[in-house]
């Protein structure tokens, strides 16, 4: 499963709709609370979120996910590409930081290569 944690409904929908037209099982979480607090955390193969996002954002959700013990896979993804919030996203694990509007295909490389365990 693919969880997709962005409080905006339009991106999180079209991300839902990218993600199971490539048959992927995907839910969708207007906020990283909600993601952590739902039954879905420990069946997700790969988290995408949001950098930016009211109360808890993209770094801060994956923070708690390090905290708590969680090796989720963390596909970030921005509309202000910021080279240090990059870095400091992927020195703290995430496997891609990728600048919005995204590029489908290059979302869904990155995907499966994370299911895959390959990360590439």
């Amino acid at each position: 499963m693919i969880a997709i944690v962005d409080d905006d409904a339009e991106v999180r929908g079209s991300l839902l709709s990218l993600m199971r037209s490539a048959g992927f099982d995907a839910r969708g979480f207007d906020g990283a609370m909600a993601f952590l607090d739902s039954p879905w955390l420990g069946q997700a193969a790969c988290l995408i979120t949001d950098l930016h996002m009211p109360a808890m954002d993209g770094l801060g959700l994956q923070a708690a996910l390090r905290d708590a013990g969680s090796d989720l896979p963390v596909i970030i993804m921005t509309a202000f590409a910021d080279p240090i919030l990059r870095q400091r996203a992927l020195d703290a694990g995430a496997v891609a930081f990728l600048c919005k509007p995204l590029d489908p295909e290059e979302l869904l490389a990155r995907v499966e290569a994370t299911v895959a365990g390959r990360h590439a």
